[in-house]
């Protein structure tokens, strides 16, 4: 089993809460904090962003987030040694985000093995279609390590053709267009994750873009196996800035307590 399914086997009632966080932003000594802190509270598995240029899936907060970080001139090799420094004080489940060029700029295999040789899960490319996912997966798979697929409100014999295939857990996107604090959730999730179950029912499937408080968290968990929030947490850490970890681990163990209740 792969350390991503294994967080999602092993967190209470299996309901898996999964935060998001822009590695750099605002300091990778601040990051470092964040993830072990985040761990601390309660989260099952912890999406890191290498920031991109041109990160097409987010909102104007993940957006700026990335902006700040490579402001900072982190890279893709200073992400990986921040994480081998958080390998000496944890083992919670990680997994990157972040976009094809990123990947194939570091060279697809090698970032594989890096993320391998620290026990990392795998990777989620949002701009890569599903068709086109093989030049990233098979390298992965080499390893061990999963290339998480996402689907979209869009048509059934799409969702289940993709859970079919899908690894390590399915990326459900809630709501059409990029990532941002929603006050509603206005698709039917519920009957997205139904799809994925028919198809494909050892396969997890975590929901994400908008979610950002208990409740909805709560309601999420009720009907899928894991809760994704981002732009929530990487908007206290605009505010906050070095300050921002006590304030997010309060967050993240309540947002968890929550998904965890059901």
């Amino acid at each position: 089993m792969s350390c991503i399914k294994d967080a999602f086997a092993t967190s209470p009632n299996h309901k898996a809460f999964i935060p998001f966080i822009t590695a750099g932003d605002p300091t990778l000594e601040v990051t470092e904090e964040l993830v072990v802190a985040m761990d601390e509270a309660g989260a099952d598995l912890i999406e890191l962003g290498i920031p991109f240029s041109d990160p097409t899936a987010e909102g104007p907060v993940i957006q700026e987030a990335n902006i700040r970080a490579l402001k900072n001139t982190v890279t893709t090799d200073d992400v990986f040694d921040m994480v081998e420094r958080i390998r000496k004080r944890t083992g919670v489940p990680l997994v990157i985000m972040t976009y094809a060029n990123v990947v194939f700029s570091y060279g697809i295999e090698r970032f594989a093995a890096r993320e391998a040789a620290l026990g990392m899960g795998g990777v989620i490319l949002p701009d890569v279609p599903f068709e086109e996912k093989e030049e990233f997966s098979v390298p992965f798979e080499k390893y061990g390590l999963d290339v998480v697929s996402l689907i979209a409100p869009t048509s059934n014999e799409r969702i289940k053709m993709i859970a079919r295939e899908a690894k390590g857990f399915l990326y459900c996107v809630s709501s059409l267009g990029v990532t941002g604090v929603r006050t509603n959730i206005s698709s039917d999730v519920a009957s997205m994750v139904e799809l994925v179950r028919e198809a494909n029912p050892d396969l997890p499937c975590a929901i994400g873009f908008g979610i950002s408080n208990p409740e909805q968290a709560r309601a999420m968990a009720k009907v899928s196996d894991g809760v994704i929030v981002g732009s929530a947490i990487v908007r206290m850490i605009q505010e906050a800035g070095a300050d921002s970890v006590a304030p997010v681990a309060a967050y993240v163990r309540e947002m968890a307590e929550a998904v965890h209740s059901i």
